[in-house]
């Protein structure tokens, strides 16, 4: 039995071997010949100083980026890796700083960063992270909701699940009634994911927030297919705070101060015109029939933007600041 483990050590030698390279070496981090012969005898493998060479070079022509340096911090180094530190720092301030994530989940996943990484690296992407009294997510179902819609959209089939949400005691006060829809994507707005779908009640396109979805499920039914002319860039482009419903056009006149702003909301291809008064206007798909959001993203550039048509949609923001002022 013993030689037996012995041997299966032994044929694990490159496997470990490539293991204590990436966790224990970078570009400022070697290992000497002595230590990497140490480190191997702790997985209980024993090997030669020339058949380590050996080993280190297979390494080399499967595509291990391994160096030796002389010197100061002298020894073998595995320096580059699929993700470079920076790239780790940022996929985990992502996943840290993401609403969408529950704090467990964050955690979770920065530790799996983590192992992307050398055993030093790795303390500079925990200084960096602070997960604690962020708003987070505090639904654990969102992730296989995730996988269930996305495996709907790929086998275009219908889902269907409870839509709820909370009450002032925090608890989850369910919707009447089972939603049924034919997902078309998923999407990212606000911090949160969305479902964009066609919701057969209302026979019209909808949007359900993820994290606000009880146990998602595929039914066997095949899905209705997006509309030929249906363009998801434009369609999240004519709503706000993901609220659906039929859009129209909307011209806007805005101050030419405020051109980065309308780039940054309606797209890079939205057509100016300018007038000679320093101002621009637009006109832009909008969805009106929950306007409130909408006129929300106008409010904060005050006097810098007017609704020029239609009239009604007009009246109605005017309406709504009157009342604002009357009731404070």
């Amino acid at each position: 039995m013993g030689d037996n483990i012995k041997n299966a050590n032994q044929r694990l030698k490159l496997f470990y071997l490539n293991k204590i390279l990436f966790e224990y070496t970078d570009e400022d981090h070697g290992l000497t010949m002595p230590q990497i012969i140490g480190k191997l005898e702790d997985y209980g493998i024993y090997a030669a100083r020339k058949a380590l060479y050996e080993d280190i070079e297979a390494l080399r022509v499967a595509g291990a980026d391994i160096i030796f340096e002389s010197g100061k911090n002298a020894g073998y180094k595995m320096v580059s890796r699929d993700f470079e530190l920076p790239e780790l720092k940022l996929l985990a301030d992502a996943v840290s700083s993401s609403r969408f994530l529950t704090e467990r989940k964050s955690r979770e996943l920065i530790q799996k960063l983590e192992k992307l990484t050398s055993v030093y690296q790795r303390k500079q992407i925990e200084r960096q992270l602070y997960i604690s009294n962020r708003v987070k997510s505090f639904n654990e179902l969102i992730y296989y909701n995730v996988d269930t819609i996305n495996q709907a959209i790929a086998e275009h089939k219908k889902i269907s699940f409870k839509y709820f949400d909370y009450d002032i005691r925090k608890n989850k006060k369910f919707r009447e009634g089972m939603r049924i829809c034919s997902p078309y994507a998923l999407t990212w707005e606000s911090e949160m994911y969305y479902l964009v779908a066609y919701y057969e009640k209302y026979d019209s396109i909808a949007n359900f927030r993820v994290d606000r979805m009880d146990k998602a499920v595929i039914l066997e039914e095949k899905g209705e297919l997006p509309p030929k002319d249906f363009n998801l860039t434009e369609y999240l482009n004519s709503t706000f705070s993901m609220f659906s419903g039929k859009s129209e056009a909307v011209k806007l006149k805005f101050h030419s101060s405020l051109a980065n702003a309308v780039i940054d909301r309606f797209g890079k291809d939205v057509t100016f015109y300018p007038d000679e008064n320093e101002n621009f206007n637009i006109t832009v798909q909008i969805r009106t029939e929950t306007p409130e959001p909408f006129f929300g993203w106008l409010f904060q550039f005050g006097n810098k933007v007017h609704i020029v048509s239609p009239e009604d949609l007009k009246e109605k923001y005017k309406k709504m600041l009157k009342d604002v002022l009357d009731d404070n």
